[in-house]
This record gives C-alpha cells, structure tokens and sequence, in this order.
C-alpha cells in the first residue's frame, strides 16, 4: 500500500469516528425515544462516552488529534500538500477540517461531550439490553 493510500485510509477512518460520535449521539436519543432497548448496549455506550471524552481531553490540553497528524505526515512523506488529494479526499477533508480558532472546537467538543454525558444519565447504559 502506497503512502498516498494510507493516508487516505486513516482519513477514512478520521470520518467514520466523527460519524460515529455524532450518529452515536443521534442514535443514541432518538432510539430511546423510539423505545429501542439496543441502543443502550454497555459497550456501544461505553466506546461512544470514551470516544468524545477522549476528543474533549485533546481539546483541551491543546493536543492535536493523533489522526491528523498521521495523516498530514503520510501526505507529506508520499510527497502530497497536507491537504490534497483527488475527488474523495477533498470532500471528506472539507468535512472534517474547518477554519476556527481552537478556542471554537473546544466549546463545540465540551458542548457535545456535555450532551452526550446527559445522555448516559438521561437514559443509562445497560449490561443485559
């Protein structure tokens, strides 16, 4: 596998661990809404808490996510710009990357690293759902 691949992997998987902390969150509420009992499966809410406290603890320390910085170093090694690349990897950069300053995404993160607290209280993980 070329380096320009990998990296386009690891931007892959940067996407599907966003997805998967705010569908997580969408799932999470709208399910119990709905009154489905899966949606509080103890690992599934366990990965889903460790997942955002994780990106509100980067935030935080000012740390940049260890997936952009693989990325960018993959890029620049398969001699690419930080941010380039064909049809797929511009749209999924877009996504992913914004211009703000860090004192932005560290609101946005602590504020849905909040809802996603309340939601384990709210409607609590269960060993045996």
């Amino acid at each position: 596998m070329s380096l320009a691949m990998l990296a386009d992997a690891v931007l892959v998987l940067h996407v599907a661990i966003v997805l998967f902390v705010v569908g997580g969150l969408v799932l999470v509420v709208g399910g119990n809404l709905a009154g489905w009992v899966w949606v509080n499966h103890w690992w599934l809410r366990l990965l889903h808490l460790g997942t955002i406290g994780f990106v509100v603890a980067e935030a935080w320390l000012g740390i940049t996510c260890p997936l952009t910085t693989w990325e960018m170093a993959l890029r620049l090694a398969a001699g690419q710009p930080a941010h380039a690349g064909g049809f797929l990897q511009h749209w999924l950069q877009r996504l992913l990357y914004w211009d703000a300053p860090a004192w932005v995404f560290t609101l946005a993160y602590t504020l849905f690293g909040l809802a996603v607290a309340w939601a384990w209280w709210r409607w609590p993980p269960r060993r045996s759902a």
